[in-house]
């Protein structure tokens, strides 16, 4: 399987590809990683250095990987934090180049943007460019909470107006959607839940909630959502194994008192999930 991967890479820490490149590969990946800033480190920590990408040079990154032929051989385009607004156009394009060599081949986009403890911390031109540009060439998305809100001006705050909000999703153009930071008033207290919403159906997957800012974990959640479901079309299974990776990362990253993802350390999570989170048909 190869993954054309289009997001942020931080030195220090673990953030856009510099999260989603490991796990991937871990799962048997050949990731084909180009970066849309160059930075330090993320910016949770409020100051950093290093260039954001001109779309330019992305677009040539990209086309370079084209003509070394790699466009027929791609199972997925996966993009996530962009940098810059003039990214959008770049990864549409390059998506589209990609699907009339191998029609075959997903796109998921993760619509980076921000949540709901923090609002948003893009430019302020890309929400809209993810929902009127990005958005509706993709075959999956993967919003939290929050970002699914704001793709469909809808407050989802229940299982069924997460649902509605995740159908609306839907009908922009995505067949696939996967929520995650899903939150309901009334869900058992300390845990929190992911959905994933198909054409086929919808289920839930509810793990504990961990008290810890996780920068990072949304991008391996992405990036490892995207590879299984690219394996397997398989929506449930791709859901509870994500979601038990996701946890035994942040389990163990948590344990140690640690700031950023102990990503290598958790390595067999990835490898052998424990499948200890069933995913729970919610329609």
């Amino acid at each position: 399987m190869r993954i054309l991967s289009i997001q942020s890479a931080v030195a220090y820490g673990h953030a856009g590809n510099s999260a989603a490149v490991f796990p991937m590969q871990r799962i048997g990946v050949d990731v084909l990683p180009v970066s849309t800033v160059n930075f330090s480190n993320h910016t949770g920590y409020g100051a950093w250095r290093g260039p954001v990408m001109d779309p330019r040079d992305v677009a040539d990154v990209i086309t370079g990987v084209e003509e070394r032929g790699a466009f027929p051989t791609l199972d997925a385009v996966l993009s996530g934090y962009q940098g810059s607004e003039g990214i959008a156009d770049v990864i549409v394009d390059a998506v589209a180049r990609v699907k009339v060599q191998n029609p075959g081949a997903l796109y998921a986009c993760d619509p980076v943007m921000g949540n709901a403890k923090s609002g948003c911390f893009v430019a302020p031109a890309i929400p809209d460019l993810l929902r009127d540009r990005v958005v509706p060439v993709a075959d999956i998305i993967t919003p939290n909470q929050f970002e699914l809100g704001y793709l469909t001006g809808t407050a989802p705050d229940t299982i069924e107006s997460t649902l509605a909000s995740a159908d609306l999703a839907r009908a922009m153009g995505p067949d696939t959607i996967l929520v995650t930071s899903v939150e309901r008033p009334d869900r058992e207290e300390g845990t929190i839940e992911m959905m994933a919403v198909t054409g086929e159906g919808a289920w839930v997957v509810t793990t504990p909630h961990l008290p810890m800012k996780a920068n990072g974990s949304g991008d391996v959640t992405a990036a490892l959502f995207t590879a299984h479901f690219a394996r397997t079309r398989d929506a449930a299974d791709s859901l509870a194994r994500t979601a038990s990776s996701v946890y035994g990362l942040l389990e163990r990253t948590h344990a140690a008192g640690a700031k950023e993802l102990l990503l290598v350390e958790a390595q067999e999570h990835y490898a052998h999930p424990a499948m200890e989170f069933a995913a729970r048909r919610v329609r």
